[in-house]
Order: structure tokens, then sequence, then C-alpha cells
């Protein structure tokens, strides 16, 4: 299995604005180092693919983790969006529909996408607002994510859901926009096989992360310097140090959670098992792709 120098992991955000506070990059070196990388004013989402865009240009050795979904799902009802003529038929049909239907909202934006007469029938929207094409519960789900709750590694949502802290939808379809647009420039795993050199993106929640580096019950944030230096010890053995507080740009929830999974990704990249999914999910992940840990 190819050895990246460096993995690197984006906390991911559907929030509106110019910058995305939820957004965070942390990188871990081939010693187990791992770093937070801040942004004057914080991260966007196009600050953010800029900064891939680099990778890309320099052929950097390094895996980029995203914590949002590539795709929505579509094994399930034999279509992203059942019962409409229009509904594409591939991951990167998928992105280029979210992305042209978005073109004039500012920033990877989506609130377009989700007014549109159509595909907004396919989701719980908030105050209230449920289209009649929401199947109810918790919402549609992607193979990777019923597998998840078959072999008990967690509760994954649906990205239909558009609702409540845990709903990963807005951040999923703004990535979808960046995904579209890089599309072609690096390879996405598993669509495309990992590239013998070069940058790599791979879909990552960072919960797995925080469940291999102890994290138990239901808590599944690290909120604290001692939690989430522990947690990086125990991954790689990496003893991290912070400055005292109070700093500036202190690290918050969401620093936390890039970092912790840029480490796990260090050690995760290099077992064969993640890298490898069942047969019988070959055909199921050409139209929905898979989530990188989950085996």
């Amino acid at each position: 299995m190819r050895q990246f120098s460096k993995t690197a992991c984006f906390d991911w955000s559907g929030a509106n604005g110019k910058r995305q506070p939820g957004i965070a990059l942390a990188i871990c070196n081939a010693d187990g180092g791992v770093q937070n990388i801040s942004q004057n004013g914080g991260w966007s989402r196009i600050l953010a693919m800029q900064w891939i865009k680099e990778q890309i240009d320099n052929h950097a050795d390094i895996l980029i983790g995203i914590d949002m979904s590539f795709a929505l799902p579509f094994c399930d009802l034999g279509a992203y969006f059942p019962h409409w003529n229009d509904s594409p038929l591939s991951p990167s049909q998928l992105w280029q529909m979210i992305d042209t239907i978005s073109a004039q909202d500012a920033g990877l934006g989506i609130n377009i996408l989700l007014q549109h007469h159509e595909i907004s029938r396919h989701f719980r929207h908030g105050g209230g607002i449920c289209g009649d094409k929401f199947t109810g519960g918790m919402g549609r789900l992607r193979t990777v994510e019923q597998y998840q709750h078959e072999i008990g590694s967690g509760r994954s949502a649906s990205c239909f859901n558009l609702v409540g802290a845990a709903q990963v939808g807005k951040s999923s379809l703004t990535g979808m926009r960046m995904l579209h647009q890089l599309n072609g420039q690096i390879p996405i795993w598993p669509f495309d096989p990992v590239p013998d050199s070069g940058p790599c993106l791979i879909e990552i929640y960072t919960s797995i992360a925080a469940h291999k580096a102890g994290m138990t019950g239901n808590k599944k944030k690290f909120d604290d310097d001692e939690a989430m230096t522990e947690a990086i010890r125990a991954l790689n053995g990496h003893v991290l140090k912070l400055p005292d507080a109070p700093i500036p740009n202190r690290p918050d929830k969401h620093v936390y959670d890039a970092m912790v999974t840029a480490a796990w990704m260090r050690q995760a990249a290099r077992q064969h098992e993640n890298w490898t999914i069942d047969e019988k999910f070959r055909e199921k992940i050409a139209k929905e792709g898979w989530t990188f840990g989950i085996n």
C-alpha cells in the first residue's frame, strides 16, 4: 500500500457566510507531529479549495480527508432523486448538477439549490418544513451508512436531513460543489484508484477517528487540549505540545476534530483493510462512494 508523507483533515461546514468557523485544517507529518493550519480571518470553502489546488499544483505527497459525504443515497431507491427525469445518474453528474444550479450562490453555497422546485421536495428543511418526498425517520442512507448501523460502528446521519446539530446535508452539498470544480484535477477515492504519486482525496468521518482514539459512549467530540493530546498520543505515540492559554485562535472543537483525525489517518492509511471494500458493494460504491476506515 502506498505510504503518504503527510495526511490532512478538513473539518467541513455548510454554513452561510463568507467565512465558515466550522472549517478547520490539520496536517500530520511523517514523524507523527500534528499541526493546526490556521487562516487569517478564518477558513472559507473557497480558501479550502484553493489550498487543495495548491497541493495539486505542487504534486504534494499528501492524503486529504474531508468530513462530508461524497454523494447522496442512490441504491436504496435506484436514483438520487426518484421519479424525476432529470435526476443525475452518477456522482460526477450529481456534483455538476449541484454546482450548476448553485452557480449564483457565492462561496460554494447551496441556498438556491435547496429552493429548487423538484430538489427541495426530497429534504427535511428547517422551520418545520419537510419535502413531500422526504422518506421520513432519519432520512435515506447510503449503503456505507446502512452498513455502519449493521456492524455497530456508529449512527450516520442522512444527507437529506438539513435540521439539527448533527445534520450533514448542507456540508455535503457544499462540498459536492467543490468536488465538481476539482474533478479531474485530483483522484477522489473510491471513484478513482489511489494514485502512485501526488495528492488524493478521501471521505472521512471525524467520529471514526474519535472512536479509534478511545472516545466512548455518547461523547464524540474533544473539548480540551488534554483530551486531544491524549487522543493523538494513543493514535501515534506523538506528544503534542500546545502553548499556554490565552493565545489568539485557541483551538476549538473543530480544530480538535481535525487534528485527531489527521493523526488517525496517518496510521489508518498504512492498513490495507481500510482501502479494501467488500466485493458485494463494488457496484454500489460507483454510485455512492464510501467512507474511509469503515470495513
